[in-house]
Order: structure tokens, then C-alpha cells, then sequence
């Protein structure tokens, strides 16, 4: 069991004992830790006791009131700051202001913890302020190029899963509280915009998944002849709703039947990519050619579009985990910058090559070659 040191700082004998009362015997636990975590605690009365207690044995939290005899805790909070310390700090306070709330986070503030809490708020609070202390911790031990790739990657997903969630919430709200009227086909937009919300968050999970599994070689290749003709195909139907919305007309060529031994799955990935990508960042109206032939012991994957396109720079980033292309055409394409380099991936596991030829205003070609088992 590990133990993080946590100091109360508050003039308020009663709420100083009350918070000793409720962590005394308190423990986290999540199921990604590897051990749960108990609390070592110590208190201070003054900002300047506690600016001692934190030179002579630094705490992992601080639990901080504002209102304080002599400096104020909003002091203690920039003395933490301009020391560089690893600590996270957590105001308690029924003076949060919005001034002291736009200053205490400027300074570093994790968190607020109204006065009057109860047992289950702040037991509720500082489980959430252990597992940012945990993660942090993680993070920490990781190396350089670890950190950096962790980092992205919880940035991304906090991102990429607190906005749709946002949302989702204010669609609930707005039916609960009955905003736009009585009859439920008032909300039937809403609706609409709640479920596509939830498919972006599946998205993103499955996209995820399919990248953990791929690196960690935990996901094993299940080989069967598998008509690529037929796989095409159904990617082109799964996204033909969005393609007709779009007006972006989508042409195939293939032949009848084209067989190789492969991973079904994987070669699904790889046309759903290739195709949604293709659609996504078209021009409305624009054409999207889809070519699939064999040359030689070579299975040819060619898919063109007449969008946006893409500079030299751009190119030379697509296939990286978490990029997206980011510019003033692509600000309202959502998506979370995996799915071209998942299928890079996937591609590279059958020894295969993609070439990427494209032009800004004129459009991207995709030609991905895979040998035939």
C-alpha cells in the first residue's frame, strides 16, 4: 500500500479535525492502480505554518483555505508555484469568489472544495485528486519519449471524450427540463446530435483499441481467403450515408473477384479508413475513385479524392498517432488523428507500401500495395 502526504491547512480547529476524522482510515483504490493508496496527515492553523511544514517535509496534497489569520492561502498557493513544487493544491474555502477562482488557478489550484462539505464530497474529492496524483506519478517514472507519447495520449483522449460528454449532458438537460417543448419530436434533433456524439466517443474507443492491440502484438492475425472486392465494398456502403449528405459521389473499379489470404478484419480497417477519409475531407459535391487490382503478386489499393488536399508538411505528419491536419478547412472535421495511422500500421504488418501524392485544392491519392500471401 502506498501513502501520500496530505496537509489540511485551515484556522478552523473543527474543520481541521472533521477532515482528519473522515481520512484517518480512508483508502483509494482503482482498478489500473497497482496498489491503493492511504493518507499520512498533518494540519496547520496559518499560511506561515504551512509554508514552514512544506519546506521541511513536502506533501503530495494540500487541502487550503483562503481565509487565514496573517497571509492568506491564495499566498501559500504562489509560494508553492514560484518553488516549482510537485504538489497538488486544492482550496477549501466558502470565499470562492471569481476573482479568487481565476487567481488561485492562474497560480495552480487543482481543484475547489466548497465549505460546508460532506463526508462523501470530500471523500468523493480526494479520490479524484488521487488518481490525478497517481497519473502523475506515472507519468513521472516514465522516460523522455514516453512521457511525451503518454502525454498526447491522454490529452487526446480527455479531449476527444470530455466534449462529447459536455454535450451529451446539455442534450439530457435540455429534455429533462423540457426546453424546446412538450412532444418528443421537438427533440428529435437533439437526439440525432446526442447518439452521434456517442458514436464518436465508440470511435475513438475502438480506434484505441486497435492501436494497443497492434503495438503490444497482443491482437494475432486470423488468415482466410477474403475477397477484397467484397470488403470494398461494404466500406463504401457504411459510409455512403455521410457521402450522399455530402453530395460526394463515390466510383468503383474492380474486378469481379479478387481473393488473398488475410486478416478480414484488418483489411476492414484498412478500407474504412482509406474511404471515410476520402469523404471527410472532400469538397461538397466532389468524387471520390476507388481502383482495386492485381499487379503481378502485388494487390493494388488506390483511392482518390477531389478535396482538400495537402502540403508537403502535412503529408510528412499523416501517418504520426494522434495527428490531425489543422487548418482553417479541417477546424469542423472531427476525428481523432488514429485511423490513417492505425491503417499504416496494419499495412506495415503485411510488409506492404503506401504512396501519397497531393495537392492543396486539388485533392489526395492513397496507393497502398500489399503482396499476395
Amino acid at each position: 500500500m502506498a501513502t501520500l502526504k496530505l496537509l489540511i491547512v485551515d484556522d478552523e480547529p473543527f474543520i481541521r479535525a472533521g477532515i482528519n476524522r473522515i481520512l484517518r482510515n480512508f483508502k483509494v483504490d482503482y482498478p489500473f492502480m497497482n496498489e491503493s493508496f492511504s493518507f499520512e496527515l498533518t494540519d496547520a492553523a496559518t499560511g506561515e505554518d504551512a509554508i514552514d511544514l512544506i519546506k521541511a517535509d513536502k506533501p503530495d496534497i494540500i487541502l487550503l483555505d483562503n481565509k487565514l489569520p496573517g497571509i492568506q492561502g491564495i499566498e501559500v498557493l504562489e509560494f508553492v508555484k514560484k518553488q516549482n513544487l510537485e504538489i497538488v493544491v486544492v482550496m477549501i474555502t466558502s470565499y470562492a469568489s471569481l476573482d479568487l477562482a481565476v487567481k488561485a488557478t492562474k497560480n495552480g489550484a487543482h481543484d475547489f472544495i466548497p465549505k460546508p462539505f460532506t463526508p462523501q464530497e470530500l471523500k468523493s474529492a480526494i479520490e479524484n485528486i488521487t488518481k490525478h496524483v497517481f497519473l502523475k506519478q506515472m507519468t513521472k517514472e516514465m522516460s523522455e519519449e514516453g512521457r511525451q507519447v503518454r502525454f498526447q495520449f491522454l490529452s487526446v483522449v480527455s479531449h476527444e471524450l470530455k466534449s462529447p460528454i459536455n454535450a451529451i449532458e446539455g442534450y439530457l438537460k435540455m429534455i429533462q427540463e423540457k426546453q424546446l417543448g412538450e412532444s418528443l419530436e421537438d427533440y428529435d434533433q437533439v437526439i440525432d446530435r446526442t447518439l452521434e456524439r456517442i458514436k464518436g466517443m465508440r470511435n475513438l474507443i475502438l480506434d484505441l483499441l486497435d492501436m494497443t492491440r497492434i503495438e503490444s502484438g497482443e491482437k494475432k492475425k486470423t488468415f482466410s481467403e477474403v475477397d477484397f472486392v467484397e470488403e470494398i465494398k461494404h466500406a463504401i456502403d457504411t459510409i455512403k450515408p455521410y457521402a450522399i449528405q455530402r453530395e460526394v459521389t463515390i466510383k468503383l473499379d474492380t474486378p469481379e473477384k479478387l481473393v488473398a489470404t488475410a486478416d478480414s478484419a484488418e483489411v476492414e480497417i484498412i478500407f474504412n479508413n482509406l474511404i471515410s477519409n476520402a469523404v471527410k475531407y472532400n469538397r461538397d459535391g466532389g468524387v471520390v475513385e476507388c481502383t482495386l487490382k492485381q499487379e503481378d503478386n502485388n494487390l493494388i489499393i488506390i483511392v482518390k479524392d477531389s478535396g482538400i488536399g495537402m502540403t508537403e508538411e502535412d503529408m510528412s505528419k499523416l501517418f504520426h498517432d494522434f495527428v490531425r491536419i489543422k487548418n482553417s478547412k479541417t477546424k469542423n472535421i472531427t476525428g481523432s488523428g488514429l485511423g490513417l495511422s492505425i491503417m499504416k500500421k496494419l499495412v506495415d504488418t503485411y510488409k506492404g507500401e503506401i504512396k501519397l501524392d497531393s495537392t492543396p485544392d486539388v485533392g489526395t491519392t492513397f496507393n497502398i500495395s500489399l503482396p499476395i500471401l
